[in-house]
């Protein structure tokens, strides 16, 4: 009688990745970066970004808030790792810009304010406001498929 009340429930993880901000979709490939557009960090998307607002792309952990609060990694329910750069050479402002809503080591939630930039006063300071999101530990096995259904590691 008691063994079914306390049954353990598999928890679904959620393949798809939302955007981390609203914005066009760029394959990474194009991103005016080396070290991003030749996927030496890993592959990808990119995002031109047309609003102020970075959000949890995953249900997950905070690994990394930069200091200069102008990029984050994240890491998955099961374990993929996922910057987001906002902007290119972004790390010169300092964190001129930038207001960061989360600290290391915190749950976050798919859709939860990670971060805001104010991409009018940095636009003009830095080559890129195009917002590179890498996902940095893929398997050899693994990619990244974007579709009409959404964003997802196969």
């Amino acid at each position: 009688m008691f063994k079914s009340l306390f049954k353990k429930t598999k928890v679904e993880h959620d393949p798809f990745i939302i955007m981390p901000l609203e914005g066009e979709l760029l394959p990474i490939e194009n991103v005016p970066d080396p070290v991003f557009s030749q996927k030496i960090m890993g592959d990808g998307f990119a995002i031109q970004p047309v609003n102020n607002t970075i959000i949890s792309p995953v249900d997950g952990e905070i690994i990394s808030v930069f200091p200069t609060k102008h990029a984050v990694t994240l890491k998955d329910q099961v374990g993929h790792e996922i910057l987001i750069h906002v902007g290119l050479e972004t790390v010169n402002l300092k964190g001129e810009g930038f207001i960061s809503f989360v600290k290391d080591g915190q749950k976050v939630k798919k859709g939860q304010k990670l971060l805001e930039a104010d991409f009018a006063s940095i636009k003009n300071k830095v080559p890129s406001i195009v917002t590179p999101v890498v996902f940095t530990n893929l398997k050899e096995n693994e990619k990244i498929l974007i579709n009409e259904q959404g964003i997802k590691i196969v």
